[in-house]
């Protein structure tokens, strides 16, 4: 589903991919490129290690029956040996910790340019929702740990904190619909700002369930305007 106001600038880099055929051709371009002389830097930093390990296992996340990947098959991944994670990762759960956090800065980022650029209450709600099922369809791998799918087997601490993310989108969808309800003129705004807010966070946390259970191939984004209109209506 396209937007034409979306939100621009720092919106457009975190609704991109975490990882994506896009980056790697762009890293191949830059490496055909380079001065053959300039010797290449074996090892990389500290920092760069660690982004490295998150894209690596967001993208082992995209993959069929991925649920549950192993310190050993994602070291496998980077020709590196186990100890060589746990470096930069005290445990797998913080890897996944640190996955979550991308997540939560990203979205809640965008709704944050959401509520300040749109004044109105109903269309920051569509917005939102919008929103955030777009960065699910633009980040497969994260979807698997939005809706748990990937933590089963991990801490329980890591399925309450996405627990806390998805309250957190209906409380801001329940603020924002609250005061649509307001301006509409409704009898109990309050009562009809809950109603439809916990509606539209039960179809955002539905529409990624699908998306994951079909293995990526049903678009959470499909006749998604036309809901929103509908479900909107205070």
């Amino acid at each position: 589903m396209s937007d034409p106001d979306a939100p621009s600038g720092i919106a457009a880099a975190l609704l991109a991919p975490l990882v994506g055929g896009g980056l790697a051709a762009e890293s191949d371009g830059a490496a055909a490129s380079a001065t053959p002389a300039l010797p290449a830097r074996k090892r990389p930093r500290p920092g760069e290690r660690r982004v490295q390990i998150l894209h690596t296992l967001a993208a082992m996340l995209e993959q069929p029956g991925a649920e549950r990947i192993t310190t050993a098959a994602l070291a496998a991944r980077l020709e590196v040996s186990e100890a060589a994670l746990y470096r930069h990762f005290a445990s797998k759960a913080q890897m996944f910790e640190g996955l979550i956090e991308f997540i939560e800065t990203s979205v809640f980022t965008l709704v944050n340019q959401i509520t300040e650029r749109e004044t109105d209450g109903a269309a920051q709600a569509r917005r939102i929702v919008a929103m955030v099922l777009q960065f699910g369809e633009k980040n497969p791998g994260m979807v698997r740990v939005m809706v748990g799918d990937a933590l089963v087997f991990e801490h329980e601490r890591l399925t309450a904190r996405m627990n806390q993310f998805f309250d957190r989108v209906e409380s801001q969808l329940r603020q924002s619909l609250r005061a649509a309800a307001d301006a509409a003129g409704s009898a109990t705004p309050t009562v009809d700002a809950q109603v439809a807010a916990s509606g539209l966070a039960a179809l955002v946390a539905g529409r990624l369930q699908r998306y994951a259970r079909s293995g990526f191939r049903r678009s959470p984004t499909e006749h998604l305007e036309p809901l929103l209109a509908r479900l909107t209506l205070l």
